[in-house]
């Protein structure tokens, strides 16, 4: 990649951002289509984030990417929202327009394209999301849309009551469960596809979001963060479908780059670079 006077700059704004994988799909798609950009990211601690965001502008960045723990408190920081990012309460993607900064999110459409790809309907299914942070609210805005029912946990039970009223409006089917609920084995084997929408798993020794014991091999479990977590193995090994968010990182960095660029992305060379860094 040439670097030149004339690149232009996009990137990850989050804390920590050490282990993302988004600069190498991205990078690998700028490269494969000759354009002159390039991707980096940048530690934003929380302290520092609507200094962040200025920097956006004052530097003349075509956009960012936003991650955790920035997704809802960006928000106010910007100049326009679209209305799908505002109803879901959470920004993954600004686009610099002419010194505008317009927040989107782009995670629910990557993850229901994600589930597609892997064959996996939502249709009419009992679907339970743990945890409701920024990407919860992304994916439960479509998954509400599609599914029988979504119900929805977290520890936070403030924060998890605020989601389930804002799905609720979306449709009449999303529903609230307690900490007991979430240990009753009725309750887990009747559900089709459990998703781990929080970060446990994603460092080791971390515990499991659910007990592994409850789930059923007749089930799905989908984990977004972007690799085998001990959950997903232990489901695997029952004999269930699973899913981890390499899928669901690849299509909303699509989404995101078409948003940057104009440019429809070459989807099989950004899907060859995550692969790759995964091995």
């Amino acid at each position: 990649m040439n670097i030149s006077g004339k690149t232009k700059i996009v990137g990850l704004f989050g804390y920590p951002v050490e282990h993302s994988l988004s600069p190498y799909m991205h990078n690998a798609a700028f490269e494969a289509l000759g354009l002159e950009y390039c991707y980096v990211t940048y530690p934003v601690h929380p302290d520092l984030l609507e200094d962040a965001v200025k920097g956006i502008r004052a530097l003349s960045l075509k956009g960012v990417n936003i991650t955790v723990p920035h997704k809802e408190r960006v928000i106010s920081f910007l100049d326009e929202v679209d209305e799908e990012a505002r109803f879901i309460g959470a920004v993954n993607t600004i686009q610099n327009r002419d010194g505008q900064l317009i927040g989107y999110n782009t995670d629910g459409r990557g993850f229901m394209k994600s589930l597609d790809e892997a064959g996996i309907t939502v249709e009419g299914k009992k679907v339970l999301i743990i945890g409701t942070g920024g990407a919860a609210r992304a994916i439960g805005f479509y998954l509400c849309k599609s599914a029988g029912k979504v119900h929805l946990y977290d520890i936070d039970i403030p924060k998890a009551e605020v989601l389930a009223g804002h799905l609720y409006a979306v449709r009449q089917n999303a529903i609230l469960v307690d900490s007991t609920t979430i240990y009753n084995k009725p309750f887990i084997s009747s559900m089709d596809i459990i998703i781990n929408a929080t970060p446990l798993g994603l460092k080791a020794g971390d515990p499991s979001p659910i007990d592994v014991a409850l789930i059923g091999s007749d089930q799905v479990v989908c984990d977004l963060i972007y690799k085998d977590t001990p959950m997903l193995r232990a489901a695997a090994d029952k004999g269930c479908k699973t899913m981890h968010g390499l899928g669901m990182l690849l299509w909303q960095g699509v989404i995101a780059f078409e948003i940057w660029t104009g440019i429809v992305p070459p989807v099989g060379v950004m899907k060859a670079a995550l692969m790759e860094r995964m091995k």
